[in-house]
């Protein structure tokens, strides 16, 4: 048994556990486990309010509600109970359990973890209202909760042989003070023996997600020692803090026996950041069977019978025609436009070379990049074709840098509309992602290099045939096959607007049959292989078998 650890998991639309890359990968991987059948239990926190529901005001400034909904529509609360001590007080537990059930009917449980009990305290009720809410103190206790007290909620609910704990990103790497904690004490109460300490390394295995500092959690180090209260912090300091702060990172590599990154690029520059600790690499995927668009669903259901479960039978998708592709993507994009326009009252058109770009708006993605040029694309739209532009994506709350970009979007927008019709879609969840991977033209990526540990949204666009222009970075590296798969751009993003004029979109207009074999290549060779079926597989081989 397999006890995979992460903050936020995205399994349904309707239910706000997640908010944005990291959910949906965690949510993929699951899925993916229970396809394969292997034995997998999930821990995740329940956050009953969500991240927050994006609403737009006209001028694009972003403001945030919460997002209520029902648990028990979805959910099943379980019985036992635990407690984690913050602040020296006991704060009561629950768990909420959703099933996930795979092709042959093996289920994957998922573990929500609650304290809004009515024997906690008003403020220890919040605790799990809302994902990544609140300040550091907020933050550090909702870790806690996740690691120790999902430890101690797994053992309660009868998982006593679990063979690995897998922390993906460091926001859980607290379960190795639970795990810690259930080794045998000396008779002279001596804690944590250097024997401890490796036993809990081959039981660990972690995951970090980013290049990005933000993305790694540090915390006060005596504000963590009010609300741990672990004496850990002090006997063993080189394990737990870094700098003098207790980081999570930190943490949850010195404890895993075994460390890796999400895409080689992403191994290789945590190499140098975490240095002299080993990095593997294991590239990221996505759940074939949940990105693939009902129109796709449909052409490999007749021509590659077997592909949910095997997925590298997508190898085969260069054998269907070019007029099945084309006719099956103007199905997934005719219904991404009457979407948008029924939503925006805008008047896109099926027949307009259409670019999307959904991603967290945060200012090293540069959602903004390709309108840094208004009378650039004036260019390419009065000398080569007709452009439409999808937009998406959050910026987190604390982030003004974030919502300024998507006001400058929505500024562009009002410049461009007699010449370019641009939506900035509101609240990006899992649906609006699965119609805009599956109906735009090409899938636009343009991160800072080198902050894109892996990026997952053009493999998903990729299974529905829909080629990335993308900076070279993260997957993207190992998956860009120029002018094969899509197109690969500088790192400064100065050739955007050269390879859309000369390149890109002359060969939509003008040269279908070669647009259509970069689209048929996308399923074929990035499809069969940037999936989480590998992606799991190579877990099991490098990270859970040893």
């Amino acid at each position: 048994m397999i006890a995979y650890f992460c903050m936020e998991i995205a399994l349904e639309s309707q239910m706000p556990t997640y908010s944005g890359g990291l959910s949906v990968l965690a949510g993929d991987m699951l899925r993916s486990a229970a396809d394969l059948g292997c034995p997998l239990v999930a821990v995740s926190l329940l956050t009953r309010k969500g991240y927050f529901r994006q609403k737009l005001g006209a001028d694009g400034w972003q403001r945030e509600e919460p997002m209520e909904w029902d648990i028990g529509k979805f959910l099943k609360e379980m019985p036992q109970r635990v407690s984690v001590t913050l602040e020296g007080r006991p704060v009561q537990l629950c768990a909420w359990k959703y099933e996930i059930r795979g092709l042959d009917g093996f289920i994957v449980p998922v573990f929500f973890l609650d304290t809004d009990l009515p024997e906690n305290s008003p403020q220890d009720r919040t605790l799990t209202h809302f994902l990544y809410g609140g300040d550091a103190h907020y933050r550090l206790c909702q870790e806690a909760i996740l690691g120790i007290g999902g430890v101690r909620m797994l053992r309660a609910l009868g998982f006593a042989d679990i063979r690995k704990f897998h922390i993906n990103e460091g926001h859980a790497s607290l379960l190795t003070l639970a795990l810690l904690e259930e080794r045998p004490r000396e008779s002279d109460g001596t804690w944590v023996t250097q024997e401890d300490i490796d036993a809990v390394r081959r039981q660990c295995v972690f995951t970090t997600h980013t290049p990005v500092p933000a993305g790694h959690d540090r915390f006060d180090l005596e504000m963590a020692k009010q609300v741990l209260g672990r004496p850990e912090l002090d006997a063993v300091p080189e394990l737990f803090l870094k700098e003098g702060k207790l980081n999570m990172t930190t943490v949850g590599i010195q404890l895993s026996g075994f460390v890796n990154g999400v895409s080689k690029k992403h191994a290789e520059i945590s190499r140098q950041m975490f240095a002299p600790h080993p990095v593997a690499a294991i590239t990221n995927g996505v759940h074939a069977g949940t990105w693939t668009s009902r129109p796709f669903q449909e052409l490999f259901d007749k021509h590659l019978p077997g592909w949910r479960k095997d997925n590298a039978l997508l190898k085969e998708a260069l054998k269907i025609s070019g007029e099945e592709i084309w006719q099956t993507h103007a199905k997934a994009k005719q219904e991404l436009i009457e979407r948008v326009n029924h939503t925006s009252q805008i008047g896109m058109d099926p027949q307009v070379f259409t670019i999307g770009f959904a991603r967290r708006a945060a200012e090293y993605k540069r959602g903004d990049l390709l309108l840094k040029d208004p009378e650039r694309l004036k260019g390419i739209v009065s000398k080569v074709g007709g452009l439409q532009i999808l937009y998406a994506g959050k910026a987190h709350p604390n982030d003004n840098g974030g919502k300024e970009m998507i006001r400058r979007i929505f500024q562009a927008a009002q410049a461009l509309r007699e010449q370019i019709k641009i939506v900035y879609l509101e609240n990006n969840d899992m649906e609006i992602a699965q119609r805009m991977t599956a109906g735009v033209d090409l899938w636009l990526n343009n991160p800072q290099p080198p902050l894109e540990a892996s990026g997952t949204s053009g493999m998903k666009a990729a299974l529905n045939g829909v080629p990335s222009f993308s900076v070279l970075d993260g997957w993207w590296i190992e998956g860009c096959q120029e002018g094969v798969t899509g197109w690969g751009m500088d790192d400064a993003g100065e050739s955007l607007y050269d390879k859309l004029e000369q390149v890109i979109v002359p060969m939509f207009y003008r040269d279908r049959a070669r647009f259509i074999d970069v689209m048929r290549n996308a399923i074929a060779m990035n499809g069969s292989l940037f999936n989480t079926h590998r992606m799991l597989q190579e877990y099991i081989a490098q990270a859970y078998s040893p």
